[in-house]
Formats: structure tokens, C-alpha cells, sequence
């Protein structure tokens, strides 16, 4: 946003350096952990052989996944978010005809799925990597690489937060998830079929959190308070207007949705249960994710880490180890825990944007970038 063409140049080609450190640690513990995995999330014995090949195989092109993320987020940077919908949108639809070929043509099953997965990683990372090394503006070059202290430092400050901020929720998901699938096969196979249909319906909410905050970050860069002000506003109200929307559409269509991925009537109905719960959370879900993208273009990435933290670990797996370990409830008691999580996080990260912190957010993050 501020147009200056030579820390662009450098952030960029530190670029490289991320992808490769990055990917290739993560990868090489993922690897090594996917054996015991499936054991920390006392997953039942007959089904641990295959998760640890399927994790592992997913895990093995770690560094073409971290190219995705990070190589992503650079062109939209730019202004150029068409080429990472692009790209990803292939990369789907391949990883989608990989697995039918895999999976029952070729008869491969849980590890055509992996392959599948992996494939379709390398390819967007693959091509995201290209178009980020060509585009113009980014001026990504290997010449004399090596870390640029100042922008590591900046790097750190923003990014280290926002790691662990992913890390809290990742290992919060495979918590929650090991408390449920310690409450027998046809409970967690409702609860994670029910999670996947959740996915299709807020997953147009992520795509406007990025886009969200790609143009806080740019009016932020190009000083512009009155553009950050409109940007603000009204990438909140489309978000939940467009999640109040999908939410009604998954509270109204449930138990036809459940019924497309099992024939099992228990499995529907508890399903459905919990879908139609769900579903009337979505308008606070939706202002959850487009305030973390509001806050990321802000730069204020420890705020969506401490509250994360705290609806995550206190309030979602807290309640849930009450509901599971001491109380002994259902399904549907489990994820009135997951509806308060995201109540909690909706308002702790809404309110001080819009009780007047946003500017002065917007103004402190000005003053770091001089």
C-alpha cells in the first residue's frame, strides 16, 4: 500500500527463505509424529495404521503447502487475489477427481486419499511459488539471499503471534476431537461429518476474511483512514449478511446434508441435531473471522492470539472435558461448548473495534511501519 518497491523486493525474497525453513521443520516433525498421532487422539485401534499413513503422506510436502500459504498471501499483498483463487480452485477440483481415481479406481482407499491431497498441494504450491517469483511488482530474487535481520524482526513480531495463534487452535481442534472420539464410534463419526458439512457453508467467510485483510493492509500502507473506515464496515456487514445466509441454509437443509454422506439413520439424527445448533451461530461466526482478518491487517496479531487461547483452552475444551469426563452428556452438549467458543471470540475481538480502538490500532500500526 505505501508503494515502497524496495522493502517489497525484500520481504519477498525472504519469502523463500520461510518456505524452505518452514516447510521442511514442519514437515520432518509431522512425518515423525504420525505415527503416535493417532494414539494422543485415542482413535480406535483398527483405524490408527491408516490414519498414521494418511497423515504422513499429507504431511510429506510440507514445504509446498507453506509455499501455498505464504506465496498466497504475498500476490494478495499486490492486489493480486484472482491468481490465488485460481490456482487453488484447480487444485481442488484435481484433488477431487484424484480421489474418486484413487480411492475406487485404482482401489488405494485411505492412501489414494492422502496421495490425492498431497498431489493437488504440490501443484498450488507448485504454481504459487511460479507466479510469485514472476510477478514484477514483488521482485523475488535468490541473488545474495540471506536473512534480513530487519525484516525478520518485523516478520517475528507479527507472525510469531499469528503462529501461535494457529498452533492454539490446531492443537485445541485435535483435543476437542480426541474428547469426542472418546465417546464412541457412531457419536464421533456424527460429529465429524457434521464438522465437514459445516465447512462448506462458512468457507466463503475465510475467503472474505483474507480479502478483508489484504485492503486493511493496504489503506493502512497507503494512510488512507477514510478507505480503512469503509473497508472495515462493510466487510463486516457483507460477512454476516452473507453467513446469516448459508447459516439459514444449513439450519433449513441438515438432515437432507447429513443423508449425503452416511446411510446411518443414528448417525443422521444425531447429526442433524447438532448442525441445526450450529447453524444459528453462524451471523457470530462470521463476525469472528472478518474481525481476525480486520486484526491481521492491523497487524495486531497477539489480541486474536490471547483470545483465541482463551475461548479455545477455556471455554471450548474446558467445558467439553466437564460435559465428556464429569457430566457424561451427548453430542449436542459438546457443541454448545463450541457455540459458546464462538460467541466469546465473536464479541471479545468486535467490541474494541467498534468502541473506537480501530483507529487507534490503525494509527499505532502506521508508527511501526516508519
Amino acid at each position: 500500500g505505501a508503494g515502497n518497491k524496495e522493502k517489497i523486493s525484500r520481504v519477498s525474497s525472504q519469502a523463500i527463505i520461510y518456505i524452505v525453513v518452514l516447510g521442511m521443520s514442519v514437515g520432518i516433525l509431522a512425518v515423525g509424529l504420525s505415527p503416535v498421532i493417532p494414539i494422543w487422539m485415542q482413535a480406535d485401534v483398527e483405524i490408527r495404521k491408516q490414519a498414521s499413513i494418511y497423515f504422513a503422506i499429507i504431511s510429506a510436502p510440507m514445504v509446498f503447502r507453506a509455499s501455498s500459504i505464504i506465496c498466497a498471501s504475498a500476490l494478495r499483498a499486490v492486489k493480486d487475489t484472482r491468481t490465488p483463487m485460481v490456482i487453488n480452485l484447480v487444485a481442488n477440483v484435481l484433488n477431487v477427481i484424484l480421489n474418486y481415481l484413487l480411492i475406487y479406481t485404482a482401489g488405494l482407499g485411505v492412501t489414494g486419499a492422502a496421495i490425492a491431497t498431497a498431489a493437488s498441494s504440490v501443484i498450488a504450491g507448485g504454481f504459487l511459488f511460479i507466479h510469485m517469483f514472476r510477478k514484477p511488482i514483488l521482485n523475488c530474487h535468490f541473488k545474495g539471499l540471506r536473512f534480513d535481520k530487519l525484516v525478520y524482526k518485523e516478520t517475528i513480531g507479527i507472525g510469531l503471534p499469528a503462529m501461535a495463534t494457529s498452533t492454539t487452535s490446531c492443537l485445541g481442534h485435535v483435543v476437542f476431537a480426541s474428547l469426542v472420539s472418546s465417546m464412541g464410534t457412531t457419536v464421533f463419526a456424527a460429529h465429524s461429518i457434521a464438522l465437514s458439512a459445516e465447512t462448506i457453508f462458512y468457507l466463503p467467510g475465510y475467503g472474505l476474511r483474507s480479502a478483508t485483510s489484504t485492503l486493511i493492509g493496504i489503506s493502512v500502507g497507503e494512510n488512507d483512514k477514510d478507505k480503512f473506515r469503509v473497508v472495515e464496515r462493510q466487510s463486516v456487514f457483507l460477512t454476516i449478511g452473507m453467513m446469516t445466509f448459508t447459516g439459514l441454509m444449513l439450519f433449513l437443509f441438515a438432515e437432507p446434508i447429513m443423508a449425503i454422506f452416511t446411510p446411518d439413520a443414528e448417525v443422521i439424527r444425531q447429526g442433524t441435531r447438532v448442525l441445526k445448533l450450529i447453524a444459528t451461530s453462524e451471523p457470530l461466526f462470521g463476525l469472528m473471522i472478518v474481525s481476525e482478518g480486520i486484526y491481521y491487517g492491523l497487524g495486531k496479531t497477539k489480541i486474536t492470539f490471547i483470545v483465541e487461547t482463551i475461548g479455545s483452552w477455556g471455554i471450548r475444551i474446558l467445558f467439553t472435558v466437564i460435559c465428556v469426563k464429569i457430566l457424561h452428556t451427548t453430542l449436542f452438549e459438546v457443541w454448545i461448548c463450541m457455540f459458546a467458543d464462538n460467541a466469546f471470540r465473536a464479541l471479545a475481538m468486535a467490541i474494541p473495534l467498534f468502541s473506537g480502538r480501530d483507529v487507534k490500532y490503525f494509527e499505532s500500526r502506521r508508527k511501526g511501519m516508519l
